[in-house]
């Protein structure tokens, strides 16, 4: 057996898998793990620790590493003697939405910290075209910032738990809010017209918390709808780890329907981009 192994080194979390190759060719997918660290080099190091011990496996078992994100950059030299490759980010998540989502074609957007949105089209068994359509600085940094900001708090699960008890109609100014429903009758009329739009004085921090939340997922929403519309697609795979915010992720499958979309968050979504590193290896 042979595995080859994935690391995706972002600004605060360090993702790693890998993929099982048997004699008989047979591919497993290693369970996913990830690790929180300031610094990239102690997080590369602590996950790949981690993920040896709890999968039962040696360095002589690993036959290559691929690295990708920001993070990479920082890895100069062998990890534990074994030789590391770059690969591109915006390559690897297109490969790793085409392999979750098992779609030969689809609009690949990745909720990080910001939101690049990938066009991605097989081309063989193992083989993909992939093509960075741009994306947006909204995403998860923007929730942290923000939160941060005006309500004081700046943990994702705190923040998450504020967002339950959250009343969009208290922050957000609606297309019912603003115009007669009988002139626009093919239109949601619970879409947004204008985010914080309609902010009361007796909103509180559930709401605020709600409204940050809806206007990243609105925003990230609507650009990866004009990007598929742009390749005549209805099929958006949605990866990266704000696919685990359920304000989030809910309110973007939501509008899904109002613009003949479908929004896909596959199994191990958040792992999207290093899943699609290791496939690259897999390639060679």
């Amino acid at each position: 057996m042979r595995t080859i192994v994935g690391i995706d080194v972002g600004g605060s979390t360090t993702k790693i898998v890998g993929f099982s190759i048997y004699e008989d060719e047979k591919i497993e997918l290693v369970e996913p793990q990830i690790v929180r660290a300031t610094d990239p080099i102690t997080s590369i190091y602590g996950a790949f620790g981690r993920f040896l011990d709890t999968n039962n496996l040696e360095l002589r078992d690993i036959d290559r590493v691929m690295m990708t994100g920001v993070g990479s950059t920082f890895v100069t030299k062998p990890i534990y003697s074994l030789k590391c490759r770059s690969v591109p980010e915006f390559t690897s998540i297109g490969v790793g939405g085409l392999y979750l989502s098992g779609l030969d074609e689809a609009i690949v957007v990745s909720m990080g910290t910001g939101t690049p949105v990938i066009h991605a089209k097989r081309t063989g068994k193992r083989t993909a075209e992939i093509n960075y359509l741009g994306g947006t600085g909204i995403g998860g940094g923007t929730l942290i910032g923000l939160s941060r900001k005006i309500l004081g708090v700046d943990t994702i699960e705190h923040i998450e738990q504020l967002c339950r008890g959250g009343d969009l109609n208290k922050v957000d100014l609606r297309v019912k809010d603003i115009s007669d429903t009988s002139l626009f009758p093919n239109i949601n009329h619970e879409l947004t017209a204008s985010n914080f739009g309609k902010l009361s004085d007796m909103a509180n921090q559930h709401d605020i918390a709600l409204g940050i939340a809806n206007m990243v997922a609105e925003t990230i929403a609507m650009i990866a709808i004009f990007a598929a519309r742009m390749h005549k697609l209805d099929k958006i795979v949605l990866t990266g780890n704000l696919t685990s915010f359920v304000p989030i992720r809910d309110t973007i499958v939501r509008l899904g329907p109002s613009f003949n979309v479908t929004f896909l968050v596959p199994d191990n979504a958040q792992f999207g981009t290093v899943i699609g590193a290791a496939l690259l290896g897999l390639e060679e």
